[in-house]
């Protein structure tokens, strides 16, 4: 990991420190502690593991961002297609809806002239 320029830094600070604010200098820390060496190996491989997990989630986090976008935009073309082939069918639907009023009124008209026809009939057999 040491790839990064501020590796460094993160791996030779303690991992109780909070922030670079509330930190005492190096030399104060190395005063404090008489054996440093031992317990900055320990806090190394803790903050250099930490830090490998963080980056772990943060990778799997940008994928997951690259993965909802192409998913977005695979929507948003899906999405134009759809309202294009609506925009096409408006016409023809408007159509078929006047075609079957017109047909429901000759229905209406073809139903009157038969029922009196029929009465026409049932006049005749009295």
């Amino acid at each position: 990991m040491s790839e990064f320029a501020w590796d460094s830094e993160v791996e030779n600070r303690p991992v109780a420190e909070q922030s670079e604010s509330e930190a005492p200098p190096a030399d104060e820390l190395q005063e404090k502690q008489p054996d440093a060496p031992a317990a900055s190996t320990e806090t190394l491989a803790l903050s250099v593991n930490d830090f490998s997990a963080l980056e772990e989630k943060i990778l799997r986090a940008v994928n997951m961002v690259k993965r909802e976008r192409q998913t977005r935009m695979a929507v948003e073309e899906r999405l134009a297609t759809a309202e294009t082939q609506l925009r096409e069918q408006v016409p023809l639907v408007e159509q078929l809806q006047s075609e079957v009023s017109a047909l429901r009124a000759e229905r209406d008209k073809v139903r009157q002239r038969v029922e009196r026809m029929l009465a026409q009939l049932d006049a005749l057999d009295l």
